[in-house]
């Protein structure tokens, strides 16, 4: 028999428009599996290249140990092995290895670690702790670098030398710091099969600056309630259709960060009402987070509507 093919690693999978669901909660505010199944099917069947469970957007932080588990089986099996499904993981060393385990029983392809917040070792408590989760798990890992956690670039060039770190996601905006990391990288040798996300709030906003200096893919939060126009976005995107991307900039995505900063957690609220008013069952957000203002989902719901009829 021929020797069996080693298994396309997590960075030679991910590409396209990536998904990131919000995570669904029924009136008791428990986790509703059935609703966040739906949820993810749906968006599926628009051809995302993958799909990011539990994390920011999904409410990581909100989520119990065995929620969480529930929360990856589930978009594991919605999925179906069509396209990587990665988890959010997080918090210290110690608990954010019991996340990478409960992600790897739940069948997922790799982990969005999410910073270790309230801690700071400096860089080098940085490489301790992502090299320990990375010996600890077979599974791929992204950094992710937003909040408190700025990595100096030579640290994330020794942790692209560790095999199963296979990317680095950005969600501060430093485009200096981040075309020096991505520089020192290459400038390294390890660039290849090494790869980079935007993961700025509406990374639209800022995705054509991000290309630019190397950062093909990107979070879209929009994709949950407005899939129609966060495709109509990528696609111009890849054409360099400059006409479309301004026309979608100036009608939608502004407005959208105009709304999103009219109230705390808006990343996160504001889209999961606005996934619910495109018919997902997906319930209220947690807390520490609150609903937002019924007026600013109307006016969000508005500005949908009228870009729509320039899309069409």
């Amino acid at each position: 028999m021929p020797p069996t093919a080693e298994p396309a690693r997590l960075a030679d999978r991910l590409g396209g428009l990536l998904f990131f669901p919000v995570t669904a909660f029924g009136r008791d505010g428990a986790l509703d599996a059935a609703a966040y199944r739906d949820h993810v099917a749906a968006r599926l069947e628009d051809g995302p290249g993958g799909v990011f469970a539990a994390c920011g957007t999904g409410e990581f932080p909100a989520l119990a140990p065995a929620e969480y588990e529930a929360c990856v089986s589930t978009a594991v099996a919605a999925v179906g092995g069509r396209v990587p499904v990665v988890a959010g993981a997080g918090y210290g060393t110690t608990l954010a290895l019991e996340y990478a385990r409960a992600a790897e029983r739940a069948g997922a392809d790799g982990l969005l670690v999410l910073p270790p917040y309230g801690v700071d070792g400096g860089q080098d408590g940085l490489l301790r702790h992502y090299t320990a989760l990375a010996q600890a798990t077979s599974l791929d890992l992204i950094l992710y670098q937003r909040d408190a956690t700025v990595f100096d670039p030579a640290t994330v060039v020794e942790l692209a030398r560790v095999p199963n770190i296979v990317g680095f996601k950005d969600g501060r905006g430093d485009l200096d710091l981040m075309l020096r990391i991505v520089s020192a990288v290459r400038g390294a040798g390890l660039d290849k099969g090494f790869r980079y996300f935007n993961g700025m709030p509406t990374a639209e906003m800022t995705q054509q600056a991000y290309r630019a200096i190397g950062v093909p893919l990107y979070s879209s939060a929009v994709f949950c309630f407005a899939p129609d126009i966060a495709l109509a976005f990528h696609r111009a995107l890849d054409k360099e259709d400059t006409a479309t991307l301004t026309m979608l900039t100036d009608s939608f995505y502004r407005p959208l960060v105009e709304l999103r900063r009219k109230g705390s957690g808006y990343a996160v609220s504001l889209v999961k009402a606005a996934t619910r008013a495109a018919g997902h069952s997906v319930g209220g957000v947690r807390a520490p987070l609150t609903e937002p203002n019924p007026a600013h989902v109307a006016e969000l719901l508005a500005v949908l509507d009228r870009v729509r009829e320039k899309v069409a």
